[in-house]
């Protein structure tokens, strides 16, 4: 799955939906690109803002949520979509289901902040 394509991670976003309830629709694309660009930018020296793999999953879990793009959703979206970009670049989080509900809770309410977020994913990576 390209993460950076809006339309895929509106269909990840609709079965989620489907199969776990919710309301269904886009509040804005703007939000979500901007989610789903900002683990990859840089400045125009070429320097990466986010230069390792746990600094790009932080940043889009983050913003996936923070961004709200959906109108439900959005907590169980960017989970998933993080998880998809970690698998696809050979890593995986390990955690129970109590620890990633608690986790996109306190990012939603803005309990943590970004270095602890990458602290948090840095501590369950994995290679696979």
């Amino acid at each position: 799955m390209d993460i950076k394509n809006p339309i895929a991670i509106i269909t990840l976003h609709d079965s989620l939906i489907a199969e776990l309830g919710g309301e269904n629709g886009l509040i804005s694309e703007h939000l979500l690109l901007s989610a789903l660009m900002r683990p990859f930018t840089g400045l125009a020296d070429g320097v990466e803002l986010y230069p390792t793999i746990t600094d790009k999953a932080a940043a889009l879990i983050h913003s996936l949520i923070k961004n709200h793009p959906f109108l439900d959703g959005n907590k169980r979206t960017a989970a998933q979509v993080t998880m998809i970009f970690l698998r696809e670049n050979n890593y995986e989080i390990i955690f129970t289901q109590n620890e990633i509900i608690e986790f996109v809770l306190s990012i939603a309410k803005s309990e943590v902040d970004f270095e602890y977020i990458k602290e948090w994913i840095g501590k369950r990576l994995s290679v696979i």
